[in-house]
């Protein structure tokens, strides 16, 4: 129910239990990092989309299963894990992660979009977060998460009112980046991708780093980020790209 595809520099992990219009079992949570990890480890594919099969991106994690995920606190306890490295492997690495939604995303779909660096939608995609119309809380990350992508008011009323959100309204707040018209979506998305791809890799992990520890809070410099930047100077990206300057070339990354 999670495939992995690689068509040249693009990655794909793709939710695919479209009969449950892509609700997100146990077993898919845990299956995502490893997706996302052999994504990750493939010299060739510099970017990653995430999406739903067919109509849908995901209608957030499988009810179905919540007797026994949340039947005891060790058993919740042992879920939230589960979904934790599931959100941190689509967080982590150096490639960038694009969501292409379509359709439903809701709950731990929404999650799952939060956590990739740009969220592009078609038109007539509808979001929703619905913990408040199940008495369950969504966990501190995700709100984290939402939060530094909505802000604290947007994120209030999405989490407070577990509202349905259009398309238009989603990009209004925040919540994705581009809207595509019907049909449109998939071409829009790989050409943002073979964009990203055509352009150097160490530049890009490095800025995904240094956004995330800015957005963290990181306040300066640290050795840490200083030596980043200091490394990729060194590297074989730069003079590649000072290579291609001078010949009035595409640099060959």
């Amino acid at each position: 129910m999670i495939r992995v595809a690689a068509e040249g520099a693009i990655g794909r992990v793709i939710l695919d239990r479209q009969e449950k219009r892509n609700a997100i079992s146990r077993a898919m949570w845990q299956a995502i990092p490893q997706a996302v990890s052999r994504l990750e480890s493939d010299a060739s594919v510099r970017v990653i989309v995430l999406q739903g099969a067919g109509e849908h991106f995901a209608a957030g994690a499988d009810i179905a299963e919540f007797d026994e995920v949340y039947g005891s606190r060790a058993n919740a306890a042992d879920y939230a894990a589960d979904l934790a490295e599931a959100m941190e492997a689509l967080g982590a690495g150096g490639k960038p992660r694009i969501a292409m939604i379509r359709g439903v995303c809701v709950g731990g779909g929404v999650a799952l979009a939060v956590c990739c660096d740009m969220r592009f939608a078609e038109a007539g995609a509808r979001f929703a977060v619905t913990p408040a119309k199940l008495g369950i809380a969504y966990c501190f990350e995700d709100t984290r998460r939402l939060v530094a992508c909505i802000g604290a008011s947007a994120a209030k009323d999405v989490l407070f009112s577990g509202r349905m959100l259009d398309t238009a309204e989603a990009l209004r707040v925040g919540l994705v980046d581009r809207v595509f018209a019907a049909g449109a979506l998939e071409d829009g998305v790989l050409a943002y991708a073979q964009l990203l791809a055509a352009n150097s890799p160490a530049t890009i992990a490095v800025a995904r780093d240094f956004i995330a520890r800015a957005a963290g809070g990181q306040q300066g410099e640290s050795e840490a980020t200083l030596r980043a930047y200091l490394d990729i100077l060194e590297g074989p990206d730069f003079q590649e790209g000072k290579a291609a300057f001078r010949e009035k070339r595409k640099p060959r990354f």
